[in-house]
């Protein structure tokens, strides 16, 4: 099994999109008044699965450079979160539990966090392949100024996500070639992503 790692033009290329979304986040945020400033919960404790070997070893790029104790006690965060998650997830209820990346209220990896990280909040729209269309009402705080401001959610301003996301699926081909068809799908939480270690696939070397 060979670790799977990004070369310094794509790693540069996820950063390149990261900022994008950024900046789409922040432009939709300032229209509808929106900011984390006071708020009472953490989004940081929010459920969510990711789906990329690009955004897993970009993860990876970040931990490798923490300190040894501080990467120490992320993963054994991690391992605590796998372990709660489970008996929560057994009990058919979805988990509700802190990040293992923060710490303080804060994200430790901040530049290093994953798409999802940085997208939810604010309301947004995706067209999937099939062509249907997706509108995401944003984090409840959001929800709370919509309902305020505007007669329906749906005539307060929305982030695309489409095009960044397929910016992050042509990343994804790029750096997986012809093993694309070979690889498991990835679906796995940021806990999961820790624990495992950075990502690795079999190469066949003939």
């Amino acid at each position: 099994m060979n670790e799977l790692c990004l070369p310094p033009e794509l790693s540069g290329e996820i950063a390149a999109i990261y900022q994008s979304m950024a900046s789409a986040y922040d432009q939709t945020a300032e229209k509808i008044s929106l900011s984390c400033t006071g708020c009472s919960d953490n989004c940081c404790d929010s459920y969510f699965l990711h789906h990329t070997y690009s955004e897993w070893a970009y993860l990876w790029e970040g931990l490798k450079d923490l300190p040894k104790e501080q990467l120490d006690r992320v993963i054994q965060r991690a391992q605590d979160y796998i372990s709660q998650s489970r008996l929560v997830l057994a009990r058919s209820e979805r988990p509700q539990l802190m990040c293992p990346l923060n710490e303080g209220g804060l994200c430790s990896l901040y530049s290093h966090r994953l798409m999802i990280c940085r997208t939810h909040g604010v309301p947004a729209t995706l067209t999937s392949p099939d062509g249907r269309h997706h509108r995401f009402p944003g984090c409840f705080r959001c929800q709370e100024i919509v309902n305020k401001t505007y007669a329906r959610p749906t005539d307060a301003p929305a982030m695309e996500r489409t095009a960044l996301f397929q910016r992050l699926v042509r990343l994804e081909m790029r750096l997986l070639g012809e093993l694309q068809a070979r690889v498991p799908r990835v679906r796995l939480t940021i806990a999961e992503m820790i624990v495992n270690g950075p990502p690795r696939v079999t190469i066949n070397q003939n």
